[in-house]
C-alpha cells in the first residue's frame, strides 16, 4: 500500500470509530434507547419524545463534540508546527487561558455585551496569551523547554486573573464555574452553527497552507531560504491557531489535552504530507472528544462529569508514554 493510500485507510478507519462513538452516544443517557429505537427516531424527528431527544439533544452534542475536538487538534498541530515544540498546544501555550480570562472577564463586568461576540473577544485574549508567551520565550528563540515553562507560566498567570475575576463575579459566578469545567450539555443546533465560521475559517487557512506548514517543519532558516516569507506565513498561521480556540472555549469551555495528544498521534501514524496530517488529527481529534463527551454523560448518568475529566484521562497516560518513549530514544541516541 503506498502513502497516500495508507493515510487514506487510516483517515477512513479512524472516522469510522469516530461515527461508531457517536451512533453509540445516541443510545446512552439519562433515557436508554436500543439501536432500533434511535434509528427510528432519527428517520422519524417528530417521533414523539425519543425524536426530540436524538434531535435536539445528543446528536447535535456528539456533532458539536466531534467539530470542536477535530478544531482544537488542528490548533495544537499548527502551534507545534509554528513554533517547532512538541509541547506546544492551546492549554500550554496560554491561548485558551487567555481566551477564558478574556471572555469570562467580559460576563462579568460587561454583561451588556451579547455573546455573539464571545468568539472575537476570546480570540483577542487568546493573542495576547499566545503573545505574552513568545515574549516570555525571547520571540521564539529560546530553547523547547524554555518555552514550555514560560507558556505555563503564562497560562497559571492567566488563570490567576480568571479566579480573580470569578471571585468579584457575585451571584454569576456558578454559571461561569460549569461552564469551566468543560462539556457540551445542552449544546445543541445554535451553538454548532455559532462554531461553525471560526471552525470552518480556521481549517480553510490551514488547508490552503498546507506547503507552508510542510516548509516550516524544516526549520525557520531552511523555510526562509526556500522564499517562505515567515513574518506574514507564521502570524497567519497563528491566527488561524487561535481562531479555532476562540470558536469552540465559548461553547465547550476549556477543554484540555486534546490539542497536545492528538498531533502526537497522528505523527505516530506517519502520515504522508501535511494535508492528510490535518485530516487525521481532525478524525483523531474529535473522536477523543467525542468518546470523553460519551463517557462524561453516560458513567453517572443522569448527572454530568466534566469532559475535561476524562480528556485528561485519555491525554495524560499517552503523553506521559510519548514523553517517556522520547526520552529513551533520545538515550539510545546519545549512547550510539
Amino acid at each position: 500500500m503506498n502513502p497516500s493510500s495508507r493515510s487514506a485507510f487510516l483517515t477512513v478507519i479512524i472516522s469510522v470509530a469516530a461515527f461508531a462513538v457517536a451512533v453509540l452516544g445516541l443510545l446512552i443517557g439519562a433515557k436508554p434507547m436500543t439501536l432500533a429505537e434511535a434509528l427510528a427516531a432519527l428517520a422519524s424527528p417528530n417521533r414523539g419524545t425519543d425524536g426530540i431527544i436524538v434531535w435536539t439533544l445528543r446528536m447535535p452534542r456528539s456533532i458539536a463534540a466531534f467539530l470542536a475536538g477535530g478544531a482544537l487538534a488542528v490548533s495544537g498541530f499548527l502551534l507545534q508546527s509554528i513554533t517547532r515544540n512538541p509541547l506546544a498546544a492551546p492549554d500550554l501555550t496560554g491561548v485558551s487561558s487567555g481566551a477564558v480570562a478574556a471572555i469570562v472577564s467580559t460576563f462579568v463586568f460587561l454583561p451588556a455585551i451579547s455573546s455573539f461576540y464571545y468568539p472575537a473577544i476570546g480570540m483577542a485574549g487568546g493573542l495576547a496569551g499566545a503573545s505574552m508567551t513568545i515574549w516570555v520565550a525571547r520571540g521564539g528563540r529560546a530553547s523547547t523547554l524554555h518555552t514550555a515553562l514560560g507558556g505555563i507560566t503564562v497560562a497559571l498567570f492567566l488563570n490567576a486573573i480568571t479566579t480573580y475575576v470569578l471571585l468579584r463575579g457575585g451571584p454569576q459566578s456558578p454559571s461561569v464555574l460549569f461552564w469551566l469545567s468543560g462539556g457540551f450539555q445542552g449544546r445543541s443546533w445554535p451553538q454548532i452553527m455559532y462554531m461553525l465560521p471560526w471552525i470552518i475559517s480556521g481549517l480553510a487557512v490551514a488547508l490552503a497552507s498546507h506547503r507552508v506548514i510542510g516548509v516550516l517543519a524544516l526549520g525557520d532558516e531552511v523555510a526562509a531560504g526556500m522564499g517562505v516569507n515567515l513574518s506574514v506565513w507564521k502570524p497567519l498561521l497563528l491566527l488561524a491557531a487561535i481562531g479555532l480556540v476562540a470558536g469552540v472555549t465559548p461553547v465547550a469551555g476549556p477543554v484540555a489535552f486534546i490539542g497536545l495528544a492528538a498531533p502526537h498521534l497522528v505523527r505516530l501514524l506517519r502520515p504522508k504530507d501535511c494535508v492528510w496530517s490535518l485530516m487525521l488529527n481532525i478524525a483523531i481529534g474529535g473522536g477523543l472528544l467525542l468518546t470523553a463527551d460519551v463517557l462524561a454523560r453516560s458513567v453517572a448518568a443522569p448527572r454530568e462529569i466534566p469532559v475535561s475529566i476524562f480528556t485528561a484521562m485519555i491525554g495524560g497516560p499517552i503523553f506521559i508514554y510519548l514523553a517517556q518513549r522520547r526520552e529513551t530514544s533520545m538515550s539510545r541516541g546519545a549512547l550510539a
